[in-house]
């Protein structure tokens, strides 16, 4: 049981991928494309546009010069496609070109496609000033240098947001590489948030979650206090009854109660500042993989009578093989669940 958990940490060790509705972080030169966050926005409401709008709003800033400035895009499923598909062309001027092929005429720009809609932003922004695309600025948060607010009033949708070092000429409207004669590092810090955040009565429950994740924190809170009732109750079973059966299930049962308040105190703390403890959130997923593959050990020996009839367990290379398989495949699918989000667009 414990080379599972050893392995299963081995694995995830590999791999960093956060999901968060805050981030703060840098596009280098050696970047030509970085990949951000995938966010679901609500669907929102026809009678309350306002409080159930999504917004992405943040700065974007560079201690360097650019002579031209590169693109933040926010894009649906239907744009990202492509976009996200076309970034592995070797020949980068080629990718530029292959990538913003469908979006130099969905995407607004007031000359080359001034009825497109609003998905590209220039970067790096003027410090202490809007983005330069951003010609409104009463619909800017305060504090901030652009802001997009998504609505979608048929269903909640999942949409992307990236950094691509690739730029439109303004003469030609074509898209072109950016290839820097000096090193250059572009700083974001950022918010995902479905409803308004100006409007300080939006629900804390839903606020900084995905739509994906939302009520979420509802359902470990609830699943907290059924554990809270539940583990002493077992704890002071397996001390009158000491059965191998009932301390097997006291195992899984703490451990399982574990996980949960590591990943309750995670999503208490996201509902506030779209961060949360994300180490701690992954440590509690992983005691939860933990739990569930002992509670399967647990009824794979009880399916075999062991405890029950007799102690003696016959067929133990097949029970295990059958035990370690299934915590194979609970890690492996954790694992593609954490860097497998283009498996889900």
């Amino acid at each position: 049981m414990n080379y599972i958990f050893v392995i299963f940490l081995l694995i995830t060790a590999c791999f960093h991928f956060i999901q968060c509705t805050h981030l703060k972080g840098t596009f280098k030169s050696n970047d030509f494309f970085k990949f951000l966050v995938k966010f679901g926005f609500q669907k929102t409401d026809i009678h309350q546009k306002e409080s159930t709008h999504g917004y992405i709003f943040g700065n974007i800033t560079s201690r360097q010069n650019f002579p031209v400035q590169i693109t933040f895009a926010v894009l649906d499923r239907s744009y990202f496609l492509e976009y996200y598909q076309n970034r592995l062309i070797y020949d980068k001027k080629e990718a530029c070109k292959r990538m913003f092929n469908t979006l130099k005429v969905a995407a607004f720009d007031p000359k080359c496609s001034p009825n497109g809609n609003d998905y590209l932003r220039k970067i790096p922004c003027p410090k202490g000033q809007l983005c330069v695309d951003e010609d409104t600025a009463w619909n800017v948060i305060g504090g901030h240098q652009f802001t997009y607010v998504i609505q979608d009033l048929v269903q909640p949708s999942f949409w992307y947001v990236s950094m691509v070092a690739c730029y439109r000429d303004e003469e030609t409207c074509e898209w072109h590489h950016y290839e820097p004669n000096e090193h250059y590092e572009i700083d974001y810090d950022m918010w995902l948030v479905n409803g308004n955040p100006n409007n300080s009565a939006y629900n804390v429950l839903t606020y900084q979650f995905s739509f994906d994740r939302q009520n979420t924190l509802e359902l470990h809170l609830l699943l907290w206090l059924c554990y809270i009732i539940l583990v002493p109750l077992q704890c002071y079973a397996v001390r009158v009854q000491k059965h191998p059966v009932t301390k097997l299930f006291t195992a899984s049962l703490a451990i399982d109660f574990v996980a949960i308040c590591f990943i309750l105190v995670h999503s208490l703390k996201f509902s506030l500042d779209g961060v949360g403890f994300p180490n701690l959130n992954m440590v509690g997923d992983i005691l939860d993989i933990l739990s569930r593959t002992l509670f399967m050990l647990l009824l794979l020996l009880l399916a075999k009578g062991w405890a029950v009839t007799r102690l003696e367990l016959t067929w133990k290379p097949l029970v295990f093989a059958i035990w370690l398989c299934y915590g194979i495949v609970h890690i492996l699918l954790y694992v593609w669940n954490l860097v497998g989000f283009t498996r889900s667009v």
